[in-house]
């Protein structure tokens, strides 16, 4: 028999903070066996209740920057005088066994993904309204008003990049947001491009 998932597929999820991409993601990857999500690299310190290789992978400035010079990074990034990047050679690993990769990346990263893999899925998830966002941050009751006032200037900012994505979800529902997320996945899988190999035994 000729399984149907010839090569796994890239999929970029981008989205502003407090628009609920962690639950979205939590929920499709219970319900989708057949994701394995990205775990970046930070040389950051782990925050309290994070492990190494769940949250991220906490290497070192010199071991990360020895990464960037073998060129073993899909993308990275400098924030706050830290790195976060993703493994190159990981996510290639998973895709050659017919595992998709989720990525959850900000719009900057999935900008460098577009240009070394433009056949990924780029995928942007939004809240119903900015009224929903600005309701949503505070109801974390975790930042101050100035840092709210900030994450929500900054997703101003990332709204205006939503025409390169591909895909635009809207996280009205949590379940909602993963179904049309599940839909998109189907009918990528459904492409003649990802079927070649069952196609040639009709040619």
């Amino acid at each position: 028999m000729i399984t149907k998932k010839e090569k796994g597929q890239i999929i970029v999820l981008s989205g502003p903070s407090g628009v609920g991409k962690s639950t979205v993601i939590a929920e499709l990857l219970g319900q989708q066996p057949n994701i394995s999500f990205s775990v970046s690299y930070t040389t950051r310190s782990p925050r309290t209740g994070e492990q190494d290789g769940v949250n991220y992978h906490f290497v070192s400035r010199q071991e990360f920057e020895r990464m960037i010079a073998n060129d073993e990074l899909l993308e990275y990034a400098e924030y706050v005088d830290n790195y976060y990047g993703t493994s190159l050679k990981a996510i290639q690993e998973r895709l050659d066994a017919g595992i998709d990769v989720l990525l959850d990346i900000e719009v900057q990263g999935a900008a460098k993904v577009k240009r070394r893999c433009p056949d990924a899925l780029f995928i942007f998830i939004i809240p119903p309204s900015f009224e929903e966002l600005s309701r949503r941050l505070h109801a974390r009751n975790t930042d101050s008003e100035d840092i709210i006032s900030g994450r929500l200037e900054k997703a101003r900012v990332e709204f205006r990049e939503i025409p390169n994505y591909d895909y635009l979800v809207i996280n009205d529902k949590v379940s909602n947001a993963v179904d049309e997320i599940q839909a998109i996945l189907l009918s990528a899988e459904c492409r003649v491009t990802n079927r070649s190999r069952i196609l040639a035994q009709f040619t």
